[in-house]
């Protein structure tokens, strides 16, 4: 079974992720590791990412993470922002999703704070936009702390 933290880019699903495969003493991925070149450096330049472009990265985390837990449990935080990506996902095994959900305010207002990370703030709102935030699995609140957001994922395993 892989538990995927999905949402747009500073909604906190790495922090979380690496916090919650702590406590549950599993593996973490972040799908961002799995980025090919050319991905990364389209959104250097500040252009959003679209199917052609994320197609091949979901197969490869689909084979690289999912299929490779099948048996076992592990955490990927992965943006997954359409109801499709999600679905793929769960071709390659067991899955369950948990959006990280917070307000365009909230999640902008983080990005402008953070460095080193490909993602600039501008794509936020292409981001927002493609997010189809319908829950799967249960909703975690980005705006509530990290004890408080793992305390919120712990009733939904």
């Amino acid at each position: 079974m892989v538990y995927v933290l999905f949402g747009v880019s500073g909604s906190g699903k790495t922090t979380l992720g690496k916090s919650l495969a702590d406590y549950l003493k599993e593996s973490f991925y972040d799908a961002d590791d799995f980025h090919p070149v050319s991905n990364i450096e389209k959104m250097k330049s500040g252009i959003p990412l679209n199917d052609t472009d994320r197609y091949p990265w979901l197969h490869t985390l689909g084979d690289q993470v999912v299929r490779r837990h099948e048996d076992g449990r592990a955490i990927l935080a992965c943006s997954a922002l359409k109801s499709e990506y999600r679905e793929l996902l769960a071709t390659y095994g067991p899955t369950r999703f948990y959006l990280i959900e917070g307000s365009f305010e909230l999640i902008s207002s983080r990005l402008e704070q953070r460095d080193g990370h490909f993602m600039p703030p501008s794509l936020l709102r292409s981001q927002f936009e493609s997010l189809e935030s319908v829950p799967n699995d249960g909703i975690v609140s980005a705006d509530r702390s990290l004890s408080e957001q793992l305390k919120q994922l712990e009733k939904l395993l």
